[in-house]
């Protein structure tokens, strides 16, 4: 597995670079074995440290973690504990994905929006209240089961997700609501109401 290591605001050394290392190849390969590859950005904010981690462990499946802490080892640490904890509540779900997954999948655009800049000067355009667009890439709308996205979303720690139900084939979404419990939305094309 390749990993990839970088600081955000701090240089990472030599020591650092081998525990994150050692860390993540343990802690993913007590249940994947072929995992593509992993991505640990460790960064300095304040008085603390803020680590996080990305693994590559499949064809669309990503799982990541991210933890805070003042001590940078506690940080690291915490953030590839959550990855290994939710591939070790996934692992024969994971691994059965594969045998039952169809290869039906579109790709969509994909924009991350950027923030309104307080400082903008005359020499701006005006866009209205419209944010301007930071980064379009494509990414694929996978068809699954409600089960298989929401164990995907939960992975990504991502706040919703949108697949093709494998049932009926129509566009659906899960995400994370403000209590804590999963909503899910299935636009019914017979009554025009969706299901949450």
């Amino acid at each position: 597995m390749q990993v990839i290591i970088n600081g955000k605001h701090m240089d990472v050394g030599d020591s650092l670079r081998a525990h994150i290392e050692e860390k993540i190849q343990s802690g993913v390969q007590k249940y994947f074995d072929s995992a593509i590859d992993a991505k640990v950005v460790v960064s300095k904010e304040g008085h603390g440290f803020r680590t996080d981690s990305s693994v590559h462990v499949g064809t669309g499946i990503k799982v990541q973690g991210h933890s805070e802490s003042d001590d940078v080892y506690a940080s690291v640490d915490g953030s590839i504990e959550k990855i290994a904890k939710r591939l070790r509540r996934y692992k024969r779900r994971l691994r059965d994905h594969h045998k039952t997954r169809g290869d039906r999948s579109i790709a969509a655009p994909l924009y991350v929006l950027a923030a309104e800049s307080e400082d903008a000067t005359a020499d701006e355009p005006d866009n209205g209240d419209a944010p301007v667009i930071v980064a379009e890439e494509l990414t694929q709308i996978e068809s699954l089961t409600v089960g298989e996205a929401v164990m995907r979303m939960t992975l990504a720690d991502e706040p919703v997700l949108f697949f093709h139900d494998r049932a009926h084939g129509r566009l659906n979404a899960v995400f994370q609501r403000r209590d804590g419990n999963i909503g899910w939305i299935d636009p019914n094309s017979k009554t025009g109401k969706s299901e949450t």
